[in-house]
């Protein structure tokens, strides 16, 4: 009975509003288009509407919170070309106690190609990555220095048929200052987990093995399971950018909104710390997650700023 309800409500989300391009070309959104994106208008409406119309769960959003996020995005000067990977417009789902969807929403989720853009367009690195390590390519730490050693496969397809073990981030200042931080994949799971009420590491293994009926499926609406990869990257490079890059405004900015639902005033709305579907965190259950002392860094830092995004 519930997953006919929750149908019905998706379906009239979606059907009681016009077609997104017929919003967009409405005198006042154009008016409001024009104000904010000034002579780009034409290509910035042209843009969202295509990132729309590819994107059939979008489509059920609620069309300000859409124009809302891609305003945001091009205000930081970014695509939102999902191919270019630069930001994301996310469904979320606000729902009633009984689980019923009674809202979508767009979430503006900053990409990992959007933090290496706009940390490079501030013209302090000479370099800034992130990538996937392979099975065998983790050496340890350097035995004096603590640093983490890699050693990484020459053979591009040798190296992409090993399953990945973790990721590694680092960046490179134009004054030679050195950066570059290491999390395993089990860490990264772990993180997903603690910070994403709508991600739980036991279902992980059944969402990619393609264990999950389909009639449930939209219960795993969160980024973490749609794109892990992406989130992990993301999330190692804002880490990374947050505790020893050098921050422009506009990176500030980029971290204040990102994975938040811009309102009508402006105001970021934070549903959930780290991509996906609104929960309540009074709410939910969560056994206590328990950390080591290397751990424990990370820890406040994103707990701190989960902490902010609440108040």
């Amino acid at each position: 009975m519930a997953n006919s309800i929750t149908t019905t409500n998706q379906r009239s989300l979606s059907t009681n509003q016009p077609k997104f391009s017929v919003f967009m070309s409405q005198e006042n959104i154009k008016n409001l288009v024009q104000q904010a994106v000034g002579q780009n208008a034409q290509s910035f409406t042209t843009a969202i509407i295509s990132a729309v119309s590819n994107n059939p769960e979008l489509q059920k959003c609620n069309q300000s919170s859409i124009l809302a996020a891609a305003l945001q995005g091009e205000a930081l000067k970014l695509s939102p070309s999902p191919q270019l990977g630069q930001y994301y417009m996310v469904p979320f789902n606000k729902k009633d106690k009984q689980g019923n969807i009674i809202s979508t929403s767009a979430q503006f989720i900053l990409g990992a190609k959007g933090y290496k853009q706009l940390a490079m367009r501030s013209g302090q690195y000479l370099d800034i990555d992130v990538l996937e390590i392979k099975e065998g390519e983790y050496k340890g730490r350097d035995k004096l220095t603590g640093k983490q050693l890699f050693e990484f496969i020459a053979d591009d397809d040798e190296r992409e048929a090993k399953p990945t073990i973790g990721y590694m981030a680092y960046f490179e200042l134009l004054n030679g200052f050195r950066k570059t931080v290491y999390w395993t994949k089990n860490k990264m799971i772990k993180h997903a987990d603690t910070y994403s009420p709508a991600f739980s590491a036991d279902k992980y293994d059944d969402y990619i093995n393609g264990k999950i009926p389909q009639k449930e499926l939209y219960k795993y609406s969160s980024f973490w399971y749609k794109n892990f990869t992406e989130m992990a990257y993301k999330t190692l490079l804002r880490y990374l950018i947050s505790q020893w890059g050098v921050m422009s405004i506009e990176m500030q900015k980029a971290i204040d909104i990102d994975n938040s639902v811009i309102n009508e005033n402006g105001e970021p709305s934070y549903v959930e710390f780290d991509g996906g579907v609104e929960a309540n965190q009074s709410e939910v259950e969560q056994e206590p997650v328990e950390i080591t002392p290397e751990e424990a860094e990370e820890f406040d830092f994103f707990a701190e700023e989960k902490k902010g995004s609440e108040e």
